[in-house]
């Protein structure tokens, strides 16, 4: 078992009400890292026309992150929770300043929530897995780019901010991606955002290097956080790019790692899960 932070970190994880963020801010706290978990009650009003599946994923989209902070305290973790729309600019200082009010200075950030949504340039009205589409519009951009990418760039620049004003010298920051060689067909603005969090990351491993701090990108494969169908998972047994329908749980420890003392010489990476 690789050496992980012990009870003097603090994290931010975002989307940690659900899905691969739930499962990181858990896999956290029970190696010692305090968490602020970070979430949004979100319910769209394009779900009322979608598959039971999406449906369920909205759903699950909806729920605070109580749960996920109880779990963590029953097992003897801290752990707070705190709502934030991450599309307000203002959202990140805010965030920052809870978390160290109620925990201590932040050193770990994970980059997880999304504002996903599906657009496309086509006239289609659902993808091949019978999930509603939609077309692009400066609603939908703006939608995903101010959550994947605006909110990440923002976060990594308070991070560091206030890394540097006490002079501290360890810190990780994660951001998640997605997307494929040729964008994200289908998922098109949620692509382009998700390249964009990439960029804002890998750079945030040049520029602040000399503070102590790594900064990676992990690309998780097919992850069951709610949307994944009979459908989805023999087009996974299908592929010949994509070899499993992973567990939250399981992307967690990736990036947990990579939160790790072991993990020091590991940054500026983009690292794809199959």
């Amino acid at each position: 078992m690789p050496e992980t932070p012990g009870t003097s970190h603090v994290a931010i994880v975002t989307g940690a009400n659900q899905g691969i963020g739930a499962a990181t801010a858990k896999a956290l706290a029970a190696r010692g890292v305090a968490v602020l978990c970070t979430y949004l009650r979100l319910r769209d009003a394009d779900a009322t026309d979608a598959t039971d599946t999406t449906d369920r994923y909205h759903s699950e989209r909806s729920v605070d992150g109580t749960d996920v902070v109880d779990e963590i305290r029953r097992a003897g973790g801290r752990a707070e929770a705190f709502e934030a729309d991450l599309s307000d600019p203002d959202a990140p200082a805010t965030l920052f300043d809870v978390a160290e009010e109620r925990l201590g200075p932040v050193d770990i950030l994970i980059n997880n929530a999304s504002g996903w949504i599906q657009d496309t340039f086509t006239p289609n009205p659902a993808d091949q897995f019978g999930r509603p589409l939609q077309p692009v519009t400066a609603h939908t951009w703006s939608r995903q780019f101010s959550v994947d990418a605006m909110a990440p760039a923002l976060l990594i620049g308070e991070m560091a901010r206030r890394h540097r004003a006490r002079g501290a010298d360890w810190g990780r920051i994660v951001g998640l991606t997605s997307g494929g060689d040729l964008g994200f067909p289908g998922e098109v603005s949620y692509g382009a955002a998700k390249a964009a969090q990439t960029n804002y990351t890998l750079s945030a491993a040049a520029e602040l290097a000399p503070l102590g701090i790594t900064a990676n990108v992990v690309h998780p494969p097919v992850t069951d956080t709610g949307w994944v169908t009979d459908e989805v998972r023999q087009f996974v047994a299908s592929s010949a790019t994509h070899f499993h329908v992973a567990d939250p749980a399981d992307v967690a420890k990736t990036i947990v790692f990579l939160t790790s003392d072991d993990a020091a010489l590991v940054t500026g990476n983009v690292i794809t899960l199959r």
